[in-house]
């Protein structure tokens, strides 16, 4: 059963989340800040995490996804990155998505998130290479 880490600091997303994942059978924890998910990153070994850039500050997501990405532990842990930020400031993510210094996850979902459109990202970035 795939592990799954959420880290976001609303929980009604996470909440939303979980429920539509857990009836996919993966197994998912959760991290409200970027400080406490790279610890349960540690502590859980995820198989994916789904990251959201604007926790504590407006780029805490981006550090955390920089962290993760530069550490020989946790650089082959996926990164869905969750995002609304577009909707927020126009920049789009589809051209950044995967930039090894800016912006290094492996795929992003915008908010409102869409349960079929969650699972299939998930689906994907859990398939093996």
């Amino acid at each position: 059963m795939p592990k799954i880490l959420i880290i976001d600091d609303d929980p009604d997303i996470v909440e939303a989340m979980k429920i539509v994942l857990q009836t996919k059978d993966y197994k998912v924890s959760s991290a409200g800040s970027g400080e406490e998910g790279l610890k349960k990153v540690k502590i859980d070994n995820p198989d994916l995490v789904i990251l959201d850039i604007m926790m504590e500050k407006g780029d805490t997501g981006f550090d955390v996804a920089r962290e993760l990405k530069n550490s020989p532990s946790t650089k082959d842990i996926p990164i869905l990155m969750l995002t609304a930020i577009k909707e927020k400031t126009g920049l789009d993510f589809k051209n950044e998505a995967g930039d090894e210094t800016w912006l290094p996850v492996d795929d992003y979902v915008e908010k409102p998130l869409k349960p079929d459109q969650l699972i299939a990202k998930v689906e994907k970035l859990l398939k093996p290479h």
